[in-house]
């Protein structure tokens, strides 16, 4: 069976979270050090309540959850979000997460970021999209640069992580920002 292909680039996809990927979210994504530690997760989670969690987002107008693989081999390397959905006031907030550290480094997250920001500005017709980064993921914060999002605001000491308090820096672009830029 051919794998939905909702929103695609030369090396990546993105489609929409199916049952069968929750064992490989429970066992890699949300145990992974790395990932854990640059999303400022904290929650244990068990396999049960991932399931609530899947469920729960499928029936949740104000988001789209969405994996991230790659067009060669159908990988999941990653997943993506866009939340906090507002018609009204035509904002968003998003978030990745790439947990297949063979990608990392290598402008993956980049690239699917970019097909989400093309999506919530001309599909959705968002005129604002933002999101939040710790101040230690470095590497994010330049992608998100890249991508023409902006420095809005610090929460400081935001995250206590591993003995230090951290910063979140909050990050945002507008549509015309965006469409001059790309």
């Amino acid at each position: 069976m051919n794998p939905i292909k909702f929103l695609q680039s030369n090396r990546l996809y993105l489609r929409p979270i199916e049952e069968r990927d929750l064992d490989h979210f429970y066992h890699h994504a949300l145990w992974d050090q790395n990932g854990r530690r640059l999303t400022g997760t904290q929650a244990v989670f068990n396999r049960q309540g991932v399931q609530k969690w899947f469920e729960s987002t499928q029936s949740d107008s104000s988001r789209i959850d969405l994996v991230i693989a790659t067009q060669d081999n159908d990988q999941v390397i990653g997943d993506i979000a866009m939340l906090e959905i507002d018609q009204q006031n035509r904002s968003a907030v998003v978030r990745i997460s790439i947990f297949d550290e063979n990608y990392l480094g290598e402008g993956f997250g980049t690239e699917a970021m970019s097909l989400m920001i093309d999506f919530g500005f001309q599909i959705q017709n968002l005129h604002r999209i933002g999101l939040d980064v710790f101040d230690f993921n470095e590497r994010a914060i330049r992608s998100y640069q890249k991508l023409g999002f902006k420095q809005e605001g610090i929460v400081r000491d935001a995250l206590f992580y591993d003995g230090d308090y951290h910063d979140s820096i909050l990050m945002g672009v507008l549509e015309g920002e965006y469409q001059k830029q790309h």
